[in-house]
């Protein structure tokens, strides 16, 4: 086995991840466990410290031969000094240097980033974007965020704010995301998705107008995406109709990304992993009326592929980044 280590550490709102890894983006090992807004962040990286320790000492590894941590936690953050700035899941991570902790507890080089340019890494280095030199990687799950690698290397900004496209407003009026009606987010994402539902059946039942899927107006803030591209595949109308206009928004979106950065390939997760066959039509007819034809002709959209463990590659991805860049 390779003698050079990673360990990473992917910090969520309800639980965190300590992962052992090797340059392949193999996970060796992990250690799962429950956080929660109202835990303190000194018990969380105290668990952290005893779960990386466990980690060695399972694995019969000694310290000096793990190379990097990588932390992946949700922003805003700042990625140079390595410090966790109050995300809105980690209410009381308020100013919290990682770096400089895990750097005292163990001595080893540490690197934090933000989850989407996380998975962007993971993506580009052992996923869809395996061999590419610009390519973009939008979440597409519970907001809309993305991360950029450009000419080669993670793309993060004068602040770590690069690709908060979710905020970018698409339309005057539309589904809430991201504090804006009408953002990219509002039309692509899960909960934008279930407020584009919301309204369009809501419209239906005012005007004595049926749904097959969902005919109980008490519980419609209940509907969630998941329910939506199910009834979808299932041939429903409504949900066709609410899938497709998420799918042309996708596609107005991509285009504008696509005439700006010019990338060879843009990977998608979550939503369009799942069900891309419901967004890929639509998505790719407004990309080639809003795009640059040259330009829209050298991108491939692909979606995401690894999965459910792209948290924990993740989070090793940038520990090798890190580690190769220093």
């Amino acid at each position: 086995m390779d003698n050079h280590f990673y360990i990473g550490l992917d910090i969520g709102g309800t639980k965190c991840s300590a992962i052992l890894g090797d340059e392949q983006g193999r996970i060796i090992s992990k250690h799962v466990f429950d956080s929660g807004k109202h835990i303190k962040p000194d018990v969380i990286l105290e668990q952290f410290t005893r779960k990386i320790n466990l980690l060695i000492q399972v694995n019969n590894i000694e310290t000096v031969d793990i190379k990097a941590i990588g932390i992946s936690c949700g922003g805003p953050l700042d990625s140079k000094r390595g410090i966790i700035m109050q995300p809105p899941n980690l209410p009381l991570w308020d100013n919290i240097n990682v770096k400089e902790y895990f750097w005292e507890t163990f001595n080893i080089p540490v690197y934090l980033q933000n989850d989407a340019n996380a998975c962007a890494l993971a993506e580009w280095r052992f996923g869809a974007g395996k061999g590419t030199n610009n390519m973009l990687f939008l979440t597409f799950g519970t907001g809309m965020g993305m991360g950029l690698i450009l000419n080669g290397e993670l793309y993060t900004g004068a602040n770590d704010m690069a690709g908060e496209v979710g905020h970018i407003r698409l339309s005057e009026d539309g589904p809430l995301g991201y504090g804006k009606r009408g953002s990219f987010e509002g039309f692509c994402s899960g909960g934008g998705i279930k407020d584009l539902a919301q309204r369009t059946i809501k419209k239906k039942f005012e005007k004595n107008e049926t749904v097959d899927f969902y005919s109980d107006e008490k519980i419609l803030n209940e509907i969630t995406a998941k329910d939506i591209c199910f009834a979808a595949e299932k041939g429903d109308l409504t949900a066709l109709e609410i899938i497709e206009k998420s799918a042309e928004y996708l596609g107005r979106g991509l285009a504008i990304l696509i005439d700006i950065l010019n990338p060879e390939r843009i990977v998608i997760g979550s939503i369009f992993e799942r069900a891309e066959k419901l967004f890929r039509t639509k998505m790719e007819e407004v990309i080639k009326k809003e795009a640059l034809g040259i330009s829209a002709a050298a991108c491939k959209i692909a979606s995401a592929v690894l999965g459910d463990n792209i948290g924990d590659i993740a989070a090793i991805s940038i520990a090798i980044n890190g580690g190769e860049n220093e």
